[in-house]
């Protein structure tokens, strides 16, 4: 018995031993589908973010983005868009696998409007705090995955080489391990509504870089892993009224740092530890090489684990950031993406973070933005 449980324990030991050596299959994503995805921006405040419950009604979502924007969008040089939707005002709790037909014909005539133009789309499921919170209690995780079967179903028959679904933007679940065993639960139930299409998957807590390279591969091949990248919030997020308090008060922090302008800049703040903050971000080596190892251990990630990744937002909150400090981290996130073939999608087309300023509806894109994605604009839109 003892020659027996040995012999056991040898072969455990190899099988494990072999288990860790085998490198995992290769990604079941087609290279056509992520083909698709290397150049894109997203659409806001058009399915979702429309804080005025009130405001997600028809005449919002014919005037909000219009063909035109979507033309410029793919003139400009992009090759898809992410597409920002609240499920909450299409769900409906305790019978959530029953879609509105009406809010779901609006929908679908603005993935029609993309697809038109030659664009693939990501569906993003993009709902407030509130309903994200929700997915803490046990009893509504099913519901949700009752809405996912039901919406992916829906789109079963659009074309899967254009059509993307993203089971949810920015969990805000700090438990890594629910998380996981969250989106494992919403991705089996995109996957039955439509089996052929590609699902994107995230880490937990607002989707960052630290929690994408923490979770262990979902067992279903046709996935493409997502995250987003905003480091340093200092410089990103300077003067933003949400997120930390503080942030507010933060005004002129440049990019790439240094201690003279972080010392500058850290005078507007009151608080002494939020000071000292804004005083670290100076010394921190803020620039292209810095965003780069960030980056590159994302690459690592999918590196080791053979599967396609994407960086599906990025961007700087335009208000008070240097318009120039503004491109170079631009520029500098761009590159370091496409230097590790990972592909990207700008936040976003006409907001806070946005590409274009839109004049009685008429949308002009900032050209250096534009310069800094490596894109171009078309003849006469300047």
């Amino acid at each position: 018995m003892r020659t027996f449980r040995a012999g056991l324990g040898v072969c455990l030991l190899l099988f494990a031993h072999v288990q860790a050596q085998t490198p995992r299959p290769l990604s079941a994503v087609p290279q056509s589908r992520r083909a698709h995805l290397q150049r894109g921006i997203n659409l806001s405040e058009w399915f979702a973010q429309v804080y005025d419950r009130k405001g997600y009604t028809k005449e919002h979502f014919d005037s909000w983005t219009s063909a035109g924007d979507i033309a410029l969008i793919k003139s400009i040089g992009f090759d898809h868009v992410r597409l920002s939707v609240n499920p909450q005002p299409m769900f409906t709790a305790n019978h959530p696998n029953d879609l509105p037909p009406e809010y779901l014909a609006y929908l679908d005539a603005a993935v029609k409007m993309i697809l038109n133009q030659g664009l693939a789309v990501i569906l993003d499921l993009h709902p407030e705090s509130d309903f994200k919170a929700r997915l803490n209690e046990d009893t509504f995780v099913p519901q949700f995955a009752d809405f996912w079967q039901a919406l992916a179903h829906h789109y079963r028959n659009w074309d899967p080489e254009l059509v993307f679904f993203e089971i949810l933007n920015e969990p805000e679940m700090v438990d890594r391990y629910r998380w996981y065993g969250v989106q494992t639960k919403l991705v089996a139930a995109a996957r039955e509504g439509a089996p052929e299409h590609t699902i994107l998957a995230t880490g937990a807590h607002w989707s960052s870089q630290d929690e994408l390279v923490f979770l262990e591969p979902l067992r279903d091949p046709n996935v493409i892993y997502t995250f987003h990248f905003y480091s340093p919030h200092l410089f990103t997020h300077q003067g933003a009224t949400w997120s930390s308090y503080f942030w507010h008060w933060v005004k002129g922090v440049r990019y790439p740092s240094t201690p003279e302008s972080a010392h500058q800049a850290a005078q507007s703040v009151p608080d002494a530890m939020d000071r000292l903050s804004v005083i670290r971000y100076g010394y921190d080596h803020w620039n292209a090489d810095r965003i780069d190892s960030e980056i590159s251990q994302v690459a690592a990630w999918a590196a080791q684990n053979n599967l396609p990744v994407l960086c599906d937002e990025f961007g700087v909150y335009r208000v008070y950031a240097d318009p120039e400090d503004r491109v170079r981290w631009i520029r500098d996130v761009r590159r370091s993406l496409e230097e590790h073939r990972m592909g990207w999608t700008l936040w976003d087309y006409s907001g806070a973070f946005g590409l274009v300023t839109k004049t009685e509806g008429r949308a002009a894109a900032d050209p250096a933005v534009v310069e800094a994605l490596g894109l171009k604009l078309p003849p006469g839109s300047r």
